[in-house]
């Protein structure tokens, strides 16, 4: 237990500290885009990912780095399978790419009906690493996360835990939390973030593990309140949230990981393309705010890198959903 709780924590084992991080083609020579676009993600409008993918574009428009016309698909289900399998379907096309999160890599590890891993995709680059925050409606009566843990021992599977794919770090995270302390609680997968909010601000839903970015808006305006950073050490956004292990819970702290992958054999020449690309944008003022404003950490990784990072990723995230005591399947 000890041994993989040292190495499971993502944010910490995956940046490769050494490496130079710029492509060949930093400027974009050579290859450009003939067309707009498709930058496909697999959550519902409101999701991580949807907002993810928007802010990307939105950025790269602003900046002046792309012309404006890339549209954002959403390819939601399956828990990333579907969209894994519009992008295979583009294989060579450097017209389309997705952003990607740690959810392509639980969805192949646990469904054994998946037809592709993230394996099969080529890598472009990662941006940034996010982490996780607990968050419940503004006039609950829980102060922390603890407290909610301790009711939810009282009441064994009557409270509700609203979020994204079961494969989504928010419900890896309640496996690892309920194998520790031994309370239980359901889940209850809704797809669209605007609908997790609606469910968590109307008390269907108790509790809601999301990234910063997702729930920033309804902090700001009191609608919710952060009781829990499921982190390592507090966030500097939010210095007066405590973090999960401060409230004595120990469990595996999981980063969620986003960045972006092309079709399957993509030319090395695309490949460059995009890297020049999203390092440009790591740095402009846009990103800056971005990566402030979200809590977020700038996180890039070319090509290269990000294969190397994915492959240990896969490694460790397999380690957890054994610690957490789910199947897997590859």
């Amino acid at each position: 237990m000890k041994t993989t709780r040292a190495f499971i924590v993502i944010a910490a084992t995956m940046v490769v500290a050494t490496l130079a991080v710029t492509p060949v083609n930093v400027l974009g020579q050579g290859f450009k885009p003939t067309r707009a676009v498709d930058v496909v993600n697999h959550s519902r409008a409101g999701g991580g990912s949807d907002l993810f993918a928007r802010a990307l574009v939105q950025m790269l428009e602003q900046e002046k780095l792309i012309p404006p016309g890339w549209q954002v698909l959403n390819k939601a289900a399956g828990a990333g399978a579907q969209a894994m399998a519009y992008l295979a379907e583009k294989k060579g096309d450097p017209h389309t790419i997705s952003v990607f999160t740690n959810t392509w890599v639980v969805t192949s590890l646990t469904v054994k009906e998946t037809t592709y891993t993230i394996d099969d995709f080529t890598p472009l680059v990662r941006m940034i690493l996010e982490p996780t925050v607990a968050v419940i409606k503004g006039d609950s009566l829980y102060k922390n996360l603890k407290d909610f843990v301790e009711d939810a021992k009282k009441k064994p599977g009557q409270l509700i835990q609203v979020g994204g794919t079961v494969s989504s770090v928010d419900n890896l995270f309640r496996n690892l939390i309920q194998k520790t302390t031994g309370a239980k609680w359901q889940y209850v997968d809704v797809r669209s973030g605007g609908e997790r909010i609606a469910n968590l601000l109307g008390g269907h839903m108790h509790i809601y593990f999301a990234q910063p970015a997702e729930v920033s808006e309804h902090v700001r305006a009191g609608n919710v309140k952060i009781i829990a950073a499921l982190t390592e050490s507090r966030l500097e956004g939010l210095p007066n949230v405590s973090t999960i292990k401060e409230q004595g819970i120990d469990v595996p702290i999981i980063t969620q990981v986003r960045g972006a992958v092309g079709p399957p054999a993509m030319p090395k020449d695309r490949v460059q393309y995009w890297e020049g690309l999203f390092l440009r944008l790591t740095k402009t003022a846009s990103w800056k705010k971005y990566v402030k404003e979200n809590e977020v950490e700038s996180a890039y990784l070319n090509s290269e890198q990000l294969g190397a990072s994915l492959k240990e990723l896969s490694n460790q995230l397999r380690e957890t959903l054994k610690e957490a005591g789910v199947k897997v399947v590859r």
